[in-house]
């Protein structure tokens, strides 16, 4: 299970691009807080804390408690140059709400997986996982085994185990995760067995 992050904040007095900069230049991160049938709040936090949290690689998917009030972090804005965080929104939730969260698939058995030892590759279609779970059960990530698989071969969601409790977000279609491949190599070199065998044909109808 995901664990509970917690960040500490401030209210902000003043709202607006010259207030954020402003921050920014303090090194705090403008956020809001909202949800919940509770009125939005400005907030404020530490950007040396967030990035420490951001870079846990799970803090999309996890509970935070922002001054002790459950959240879940739903956008982070970034510089696209500096690539430092702008602008964070957190929604408030109570303790067994029902949430949407991105869930990292993590795959395993690909030693056992026949179509990746003659060759294959793993073509990754999601890296991560819509689900729809309890806010106490939001799962770390979905592991999914490769076991069996053959060249041409592909994992849709159905053939998922998901974790307890935990339902796809996606339910109208049977989507794709991942599939194995022929190498491009392979490919290739099927592809001129094609061409030379219909050359010799054209060939043998010239004659």
């Amino acid at each position: 299970m995901s664990e509970t992050l917690t960040l500490s904040a401030e209210t902000r007095d003043r709202v607006g691009k010259g207030a954020s900069r402003a921050l920014r230049r303090e090194g705090r991160v403008p956020a809001v807080i909202y949800g919940n049938k509770a009125d939005p709040v400005g907030i404020h936090v530490n950007e040396r804390e967030l990035m420490k949290l951001l870079n846990t690689g799970h803090f999309m998917n996890s509970v935070v408690m922002v001054n002790g009030e459950r959240t879940l972090p739903k956008d982070v804005a970034f510089d696209v140059v500096t690539d430092r965080p702008l602008h964070v929104d957190f929604l408030r939730i109570s303790e067994h709400a029902t949430v949407t969260v991105q869930v990292p698939i993590v795959f395993t058995d690909e030693e056992e997986a026949p179509g990746i030892k003659r060759g294959g590759v793993l073509n990754v279609v999601r890296h991560e996982l819509e689900l729809v779970v309890d806010a106490a059960e939001i799962p770390d990530q979905v592991e999914i085994s490769l076991k069996g698989i053959e060249v041409g071969e592909s994992i849709h969601i159905s053939a998922v185990a998901l974790p307890k409790g935990a339902k796809s977000a996606i339910t109208d279609r049977d989507f794709t995760i991942a599939t194995v491949v022929a190498p491009s190599a392979l490919k290739s070199t099927e592809g001129d067995t094609q061409t030379e065998a219909a050359g010799e044909a054209g060939e043998a109808e010239g004659e």
